[in-house]
């Protein structure tokens, strides 16, 4: 008995230290995204007193101050806030869900799906930014569609869903392609600016969208999210432990693909966010817990951070996606080394 006790108790020992890293680190990194939005207020070609920045903010018109802070940074800064936190907790949800941390939306062809209808309306039907938000949401779903059911077969797969996915992507980037070479010269830098990934000409009145999606699906993946540690065990454990595991995997890309399209209709596909943001979450946290709030709160500090540098480190200034293409990549390089050498490749 004493044996057994001293087991539970080094196994609740373990569960309260996690809980009390992961309430740190959360913490940590809230403070973080915090200090990163003041600094998108704060700094600029002009850096004001954050007196003057609270008072514009207040609603007082001070001259030039009011113009540029809440019409350029606040925009600017809701946009990489709220977008940052989509992109990062979606990708966390798909590669955990699928287990492999290739399974991100850039990988499968989901942003791909946006960006094409996105680009389409851009080039070809010259809509609106409304209409374009609307394609690309309608065609990121119509890209998980196909994925699902192709790769559904006799029984779900997960390699089998990558492996579309990534045709998929392959497909829809050659497109993109296409479009842009048969578009006439006035259209592409607009659809190249959307491409890269920009927060450059956000504008408060087509914000709504992505604050709404994200305010009413991220409470449903946090809740949801509880079990996606359960569905790593696989569908049939999952299933064992009573959880209804093709409603919760369906909930969750479906509430995903939505935070993912509506973030890619504002500000473009910001590079490599959803590959990154999970990750560097489980290093800082662990994996014990749902790492959903982490991988998002870190998603915004890295398209924040990265937009800041891309405005001020360089001689010329940068969009956020090259910023973050510049960072991403080597982790992936990194990453298919390491896969490569387990042997999960």
């Amino acid at each position: 008995m004493k044996n057994q006790s001293s087991k539970v108790n080094f196994i609740m020992t373990g569960i309260r230290k996690r809980r009390r890293r992961w309430i740190q680190v959360t913490s940590l990194l809230l403070m973080l995204t915090c200090i990163l939005c003041c600094a998108m207020l704060l700094l600029g070609n002009t850096i004001y007193p954050i007196q003057e920045v609270i008072r514009a903010l207040s609603g007082e018109q001070i001259a030039g101050v009011s113009f540029a802070v809440n019409t350029i940074r606040l925009p600017r800064m809701i946009a990489g806030l709220f977008a940052g936190f989509a992109f990062g907790a979606a990708g966390y949800i798909f590669q955990t869900m699928l287990r492999n941390p290739l399974a991100n939306p850039n990988v499968l062809g989901i942003t791909s799906g946006s960006s094409a209808a996105a680009v389409l309306c851009i080039t070809m039907f010259h809509t609106s930014n409304a209409v374009v938000s609307v394609a690309s949401v309608i065609a990121g779903l119509v890209t998980v569609i196909f994925m699902y059911v192709f790769s559904r077969g006799k029984s779900f797969s997960i390699g089998r869903l990558i492996l579309i996915g990534i045709g998929i992507q392959a497909i829809l980037d050659a497109v993109i392609s296409y479009l842009l070479l048969i578009s006439s010269q006035q259209d592409i830098p607009a659809a190249l600016r959307w491409l890269n990934g920009s927060l450059n000409g956000s504008r408060m009145e087509e914000l709504p969208p992505l604050i709404i999606t994200v305010i009413i699906f991220t409470p449903i993946v946090l809740l949801v999210g509880k079990h996606l540690n359960i569905l790593e065990l696989g569908e049939q454990m999952a299933t064992s432990l009573g959880v209804a595991a093709g409603k919760t995997r369906v909930l969750l890309i479906v509430s995903s693909v939505f935070m993912i399209a509506i973030a890619t209709s504002t500000t473009g596909p910001i590079a490599f966010i959803s590959f990154l943001a999970g990750p560097i979450a489980n290093r800082l946290v662990g994996a014990s817990f749902s790492n959903i709030l982490p991988a998002g709160l870190v998603g915004a500090s890295l398209v924040l951070a990265a937009d800041l540098i891309g405005q001020f480190a360089f001689e010329y200034r940068f969009p956020v996606g090259v910023i973050t293409g510049l960072l991403g990549a080597p982790y992936l390089i990194l990453l298919l080394i390491r896969m490569n050498r387990k042997g999960e490749l």
